[in-house]
């Protein structure tokens, strides 16, 4: 196998989850008799760009279907991250009714509804039918499709350049990603910017994040191997910001290469350095994460085997595709774990893939008091503690299991 990016042959194993059906791979009642198809979930990196990266993956096209299951809008702090992202981005690039905003994997329309209200101009872009017509029910006008350089050019064709292009949480999904960032550049005016939000591979490492591993997911940056993919695509990052969403994102903000309206932000710097002192630019920083996963994995067995001995109920909350990464790697099923609640109804009444634990609504940690819920999102541990704040009226407590297991 040679890497996605500059096709460097790839030798350095950096995690191996074995395998795992797809983390958004739902499944209904009638399924749970039928055979279920898992992948192989190992991940190299690349010792000359530095590109951590998956082996074997599922087409994109099989993924991101008609019956997509994640909506954005069912995350209140995700809507109010998003909210304030408009907010601040409108003031600093100075956008108006005049402007043209496009956002790739636009998903539900969950951050374009606030550029409405500002009345600018905007266009999503989303593959997933069911997250998109969710997106043109909020008037935000939605083409169903796979951005890249030919989309982009067909765009540029009909005069719908934009002034700020959108990417939040999608640049890990792009199998091609030399085609996507190409994409980028055709897609944006002269003096137009970018902005690209995601997990910062760094705080996956640092933070025991192995979780975020999914099928997805084909990729995971460092800053120092985004810069390369834009820097070869005649595109520069002007600017970074370290943000928590998702246990630690970055922002990035790129321009054109001869773009000369926009100076390079200290950040961009000095996270080059941190990333540097960190070792990031060597291969020996990416050894031993596997032992840190099997240390979340067998401390997480040993809890919830003690719990079952002990005649104490365990849920969970949150149907996250990186719980089910959990769960499958941790080999756990319903006899642990009895139900798991999500406030998506795209979910609700459906089986986690692989573990085969139902999907509920929030009603049935009322009717059962479970004793302990897991929280599998932990990104959003904050949101649910404050929501599920009742269980400690009947003496229930939250546990969730990365970095380490921790009763909170």
């Amino acid at each position: 196998m040679k890497c996605r990016f500059c096709y460097h042959k790839l030798t350095h194993e950096f995690i191996d989850l074995v395998n795992a059906p797809p983390s958004n791979s739902f499944l209904t009642k009638d399924q749970l008799n039928e055979p279920e198809v898992f992948y192989p979930l190992k991940l190299y990196v690349c010792d000359k760009c530095f590109l951590v990266q998956i082996d074997e993956y599922k087409k994109s096209d099989e993924i991101f279907s008609h019956d997509y299951a994640y909506f954005s809008s069912f995350s209140t702090s995700w809507l109010d991250h998003a909210k304030k992202y408009v907010d601040m981005i409108t003031d600093r690039l100075r956008l108006d009714g005049e402007s043209h905003v496009m956002e790739i994997a636009s998903n539900d329309g969950y951050l374009l509804q606030y550029f409405l209200q500002k009345r600018i101009s905007c266009l999503g872009i989303e593959p997933s039918a069911n997250t998109a017509q969710a997106a043109r029910e909020k008037g935000v006008y939605t083409l169903e499709e796979f951005f890249g350089a030919d989309l982009a050019e067909r765009l540029s064709q009909e005069g719908k350049k934009a002034d700020l292009i959108i990417g939040n949480n999608v640049l890990a999904h792009v199998p091609d990603i030399s085609d996507f960032v190409a994409g980028l550049k055709i897609a944006l005016k002269d003096n137009g910017v970018i902005t690209l939000e995601f997990p910062h591979l760094m705080q996956l490492i640092e933070q025991n994040q192995f979780d975020t591993i999914y099928h997805e997911h084909f990729s995971y940056f460092s800053f120092s191997t985004a810069k390369l993919i834009f820097e070869k695509h005649g595109l520069e990052l002007f600017d970074v910001e370290q943000i928590p969403t998702h246990g630690g994102s970055l922002r990035i903000y790129g321009k054109h290469k001869d773009d000369t309206s926009k100076n390079i932000s200290p950040n961009v710097t000095a996270l080059l350095h941190e990333e540097k002192s960190q070792g990031t630019y060597t291969t020996e920083y990416y050894d031993g994460f596997r032992n840190k996963a099997d240390r979340v994995k067998y401390d997480l067995i040993n809890f919830l085997i003690k719990q079952k001995k002990d005649g104490k109920k365990v849920a969970a909350y949150g149907a996250a595709a990186k719980g089910n990464t959990l769960l499958n790697y941790c080999g756990v099923k319903k006899d642990l774990i009895e139900f798991v609640v999500d406030a998506s109804p795209h979910k609700q009444g459906m089986f986690l893939p692989g573990s085969h634990i139902p999907v509920v609504k929030e009603d049935e940690i009322i009717r059962s008091t479970p004793d302990y819920v897991l929280i599998l999102p932990w990104n959003i541990k904050n949101e649910i503690t404050e929501q599920l704040n009742y269980i400690r009226e009947w003496g229930g407590k939250f546990v969730v299991a990365v970095p380490e297991i921790k009763v909170l």
